[in-house]
């Protein structure tokens, strides 16, 4: 009876150490994205749905018009003049993440340039930035090396593109990608 009681209580006090150390192992993650369309909203919805997490819409100040070539026109613009447009929301506890997965739609070859502002508003030393973006026609860009210039001390893992007319139909893209990242898919 002793033997039992105490086996018991091995496997208790196990139990609760191994629940200890994977609340330990459990990484804060923050999906944060911005969409014009909704196809970069779709794979943030994706991510979101494989791995749960904190979803957040990045907005700005200025609105972007539902014209596509009236926006590419002003992305073009703001390129140009290295512009850092004003963001409307922020991050508040940014602290706690420990990986970034960050959305955005590729303008002319890069994220478009208020991603400049957002990365650069935040200490991301120590943390995981995994970029995922939309295109038309130019794939990832420039934007894994901007974003690794943009916030040193992080590192940059393996960037995800899709065509943004193939967003809807990238679920299982997503999360090939997300397992080459060493992501644990539930």
């Amino acid at each position: 009876m002793k033997k039992a009681a105490f086996l018991l209580l091995i496997i208790v006090f196990l139990g609760s150490c191994r629940e200890k150390v994977q609340a330990q192992n459990q990484e804060r993650i923050l999906i944060a994205y911005y969409s014009r369309s909704g196809n970069t909203r779709t794979v943030a919805e994706y991510i979101h749905q494989a791995l749960g997490g904190d979803i957040f819409e990045i907005e700005t100040v200025m609105a972007y018009p539902n014209d596509y070539q009236s926006t590419a026109d002003i992305a073009r613009q703001q390129q140009r003049e290295n512009a850092r447009p004003e963001l409307a929301s922020r991050v508040n506890n940014m602290n706690s993440y420990d990986i970034i997965f960050l959305g955005y739609p590729i303008w002319w070859g890069r994220m478009p340039m208020f991603f400049f502002t957002f990365l650069e508003s935040y200490n991301f030393s120590g943390k995981t930035i995994i970029p995922f973006c939309t295109y038309g026609s130019s794939g990832v860009g420039q934007s894994a090396a901007d974003i690794q210039r943009l916030a040193p001390g992080a590192t940059v893992r393996e960037a995800f593109g899709v065509r943004g007319a193939n967003a809807n139909n990238s679920r299982n893209d997503v999360t090939a990608w997300l397992r080459r990242n060493g992501i644990a898919v539930r």
